[in-house]
């Protein structure tokens, strides 16, 4: 079974049934062997931000250092996106590997006349998921209710009950305390759960169990919010009976607050976790789509609010940003409350109307019903994306322009701002193939097509209406363009296109207008086939720029200890500067595997001295730290960038950096410094790679840096194997679909073992990976030996002018 087979397979499965109950679920893992059973489970309901709330103790229980399942549900792009360990999707394989092993029990099911739900079977898939990966806690957040829900078939080790309010009350009941009695249901054995009901529903769920009460007052655990920060955090307060927590947060709201009081006791009950880890946490807690500010100029808002209490909550954060006119998005589901939803929100200038592509979304004449005594001007757009596209046109600076109604219409609304395309190197009929069938064509059309795509070829992810137009258009052209055979309504499709820049300039000329919401793909394609010429604000921009590495350290895998005095550094500074160097990185701490962790303050002792010494010279100083504080020092001691290892790991770095308005490097690191014994599984190392530092620049972005200043860097050697590095190298130029900088930094690393290279037999490879990464369009290599570096770049663009 192919990975596009699998998939299908369970789109295909009903979405809903008359049955309630686990019976179902239970069966099928049974057939699986009750892998559920050696795992540790913690279960979140409620009726609005539980998914906020297991996210929250997700990112917690792994500052903790544990090893985290997290399930959640709905998805925006892919339904991978509910089921992680560690953050990383479930792999490809083993979602085939995993339908391959299922389908036989659901055929029996079948035969039996009880037909397994798409959300049951994805349940199963995610607590077998969690047992292989041998998870420390799996965090499953409930779908509906709690007493009948797939995810009951376990046995929690700590629960939560966010809040109650009614909804599915054909299902869950007909009052608030019959929704909450069922809710309640999912309240472990030997701990008591973890809620922020209030009034009748608190009331209700005290007949059921006994409960840890979270709020902002009058509770056992006090949870408050705080004052903004920025634009995108606000401070967060959490106070138990002898433990206090302060930190930042960004996620915004006295609501959000509260699910960080119930992350946080839930944290504490399962693993006893210590405060700095719980305030760590919280603050590096993203969830997409839940009040995410895309833009400041103008604003701009996306949330997924989706019932009546949200939509208020929604609108209590909108007022709080100051703003000139409204230009609300709007779209929902059939079987929402639009009236109640319409009124809660804010009195908007212009309201947009549409419809996400799914088949629950309400129609036009419903939602003008809704809107029709609140809305100054009404507009209904055929998609979601044209309807972004309008609102952002008419919008001025200083005007608000907020995506809501629900998680679908902010999924596509948001892939404005993450949609990506992917230049492919393709010199080979074997190369094209290879690109076409992961991308989920079918082999027999892969073989007609591969002879068209060894051209200029670019992979993206687009809705399907959208994939199905570009197809069209492309191939109307001359162009080639195939889209994958997943079916996944509502989601992206993999859609491969190939031909001259000619044709893509066509292309982008004629897709600007569409009525699907284009105009933002035409932009990414001009910028990516564009050849014109930038201003040479850094050393990067005019050539391949030679980063000079300055350890002070005592215990640097490479050249430990022999710059850790001031004068040594300065002396090696000197001698970099006369070889060519372009930029020079100070590094105060090793992140090599099994490196003593230092202190903020030891490191800047180390630094600092070195930095004050070596500044203010033509050549720019950056700073190696994973740690806010140490970057701000560096600044302030007169460094010119910032490199972190850690991919924006401190919250604070993102900041610190648009604050001093500097340049940072933003790796791909799934541990700094680097743990030999955690390994991470790739369907594509260099897709993932791209899509994981796609998140990062975003995060870098709404701190106020221009993306020709967030230097992207895929981490060689930080989670991967050599066969991995040695593929990122090959195709780095893949990276140009983030429209960042890209560095390498690849000196003397362990992937040359891979070729028979010994630690003192490195420096040759190193060179021969730092010609082709210049050739393949890095803008910095990052080095130990200069001179020698310096020299093969000074080939590469000599080879490149000869050419020319």
């Amino acid at each position: 079974m192919e990975y596009h087979e699998a998939v299908n397979y369970l789109e295909s499965l009903d979405r809903s049934r008359p049955k309630l109950g686990t019976e179902t679920t239970a069966r099928m893992l049974s057939a699986l062997g009750n892998p559920h059973e050696g795992v540790d489970c913690v279960q979140i309901a409620g009726s609005n931000g539980k998914g906020s709330t297991a996210v929250m103790l997700e990112r917690v229980l792994r500052e903790a250092d544990l090893d985290v399942g997290l399930y959640t549900s709905p998805d925006l792009n892919d339904f991978r996106e509910r089921i992680r360990t560690n953050g990383q999707k479930v792999s490809k394989d083993f979602v085939r590997s995993f339908t391959e092993e299922i389908k036989p029990s659901l055929s029996r099911l079948r035969g039996d006349g009880d037909s397994p739900t798409y959300f049951e079977v994805l349940t199963v898939l995610a607590l077998q998921y969690f047992a292989s990966q041998d998870v420390d806690v799996a965090i499953l957040e409930v779908g509906i209710g709690g007493r009948h829900d797939a995810t009951s078939v376990v046995e929690p080790v700590a629960s939560a009950v966010t809040n109650v309010s009614l909804e599915h009350t054909d299902v869950l009941g007909e009052t608030v305390e019959e929704i909450a009695r069922d809710k309640a249901q999912v309240s472990p054995d030997g701990k008591r759960l973890v809620t922020s009901a209030v009034g009748d529903a608190l009331e209700a769920i005290r007949t059921e169990t006994a409960v840890v009460t979270v709020g902002e007052a009058e509770a056992d655990i006090i949870a408050r919010e705080g004052e903004m920060t920025s634009q995108v955090e606000t401070t967060v307060s959490i106070r138990g009976p002898e433990w206090t927590v302060s930190t930042n947060s960004p996620l915004l709201g006295q609501h959000q607050a509260t699910n960080a009081g119930i992350a946080a006791t839930l944290a504490r009950q399962v693993a006893n976790v210590e405060t700095g880890a719980i305030e760590r946490g919280l603050r590096s807690a993203h969830w997409p789509g839940r009040f995410e500010v895309m833009s400041t100029d103008p604003l701009v808002i996306l949330d997924g609010a989706h019932n009546p209490a949200a939509c208020e909550t929604l609108s209590d954060l909108v007022d709080r940003y100051e703003f000139d006119g409204l230009h609300l998005v709007f779209g929902a589901m059939k079987e929402k409350d639009h009236s109640r939803m319409a009124a809660a929100l804010p009195e908007s200038d212009v309201l947009h109307l549409c419809q996400p592509a799914v088949s629950r979304a309400a129609s036009f004449d419903t939602l003008t019903g809704a809107f029709e005594t609140s809305a100054t001007r009404i507009q209904q757009d055929e998609t979601v994306q044209t309807a972004v596209e309008r609102a952002l046109e008419s919008a001025d600076g200083d005007d608000c322009v907020l995506v809501t109604g629900s998680l679908y219409v902010v999924a596509e609304a948001r892939d404005r701002w993450t949609q990506l395309q992917i230049p492919k190197q393709v010199e080979t009929l074997d190369a094209a193939r290879s690109i076409l069938s992961e991308a989920s064509v079918q082999d027999g059309f892969t073989n007609h097509v591969a002879k068209d795509t060894v051209t200029h070829t670019f992979k993206t992810r687009l809705r399907e209406k959208q994939a199905a137009y570009l197809q069209q258009t492309m191939q109307s052209i001359g162009g080639t363009c195939v889209v994958s055979e997943i079916a996944s309504p509502g989601r992206h499709v993999s859609v491969v296109l190939s031909g001259t820049v000619a044709q893509y300039e066509r292309l982008a000329d004629a897709i600007e207008n569409s009525e699907l919401g284009l105009s933002y793909v035409s932009e990414r394609f001009g910028e990516v086939i564009s050849d014109g010429e930038e201003a040479d604000r850094y050393p990067w921009d005019a050539d391949t720029a030679v980063m000079g590495i300055l350890n002070v350290t005592p215990d640097s895998f490479y050249d430990g200890g022999q710059y850790d005095q001031v004068e040594d550094a300065v002396q090696r500074f000197r001698e970099m500067s006369s070889s060519g160097v372009d930029i020079v990185d100070v590094g105060g701490e090793s992140t090599r595997p099994g490196a003593d962790p230092i202190t903020v303050e030891e490191e800047i002792e180390r630094v600092i001295p070195v930095i004050e010494r070596i500044s203010g010279t033509d050549v720019p100083v950056s700073i190696d730290t994973r740690r806010a504080a140490v970057a701000d020092a560096a600044l302030e001691a007169g460094a010119d960038i910032i490199n972190d290892v850690s991919g924006l790991a401190d919250p604070d770095m993102r900041f610190v950096a648009a604050d001093h308005d500097v340049p940072v490097v933003v790796m791909h690191s799934v541990d700094a410094p680097v743990d030999p014994d955690r390994s991470t599984t790739y369907d594509d190392v260099v897709e993932d790679v791209i899509r994981e530092l796609s998140q990062r620049v975003l995060l870098a972005e709404r701190a106020g840096l221009d993306r020709d200043q967030i230097i992207v860097d895929p981490g060689l050697g930080f989670g991967k194997s050599a066969t991995e590095c040695f593929e990122l190298v090959d195709r780095l130029g893949e990276l140009r679909a983030l429209g960042c900088p890209i560095m390498v930094g690849h000196s003397h690393k362990s992937m040359f073992e891979r070729v028979d290279c010994s630690l003192d037999e490195r420096l040759l490879p190193t060179v021969a990976t730092t010609t082709m990464a210049a050739e393949r369009g890095a803008d910095i290599v990052r080095v130990h030996d200069v001179a020698e570096n310096a020299a093969a770049i000074r080939t590469v663009r000599e080879m490149a002018t000869t050419d020319r």
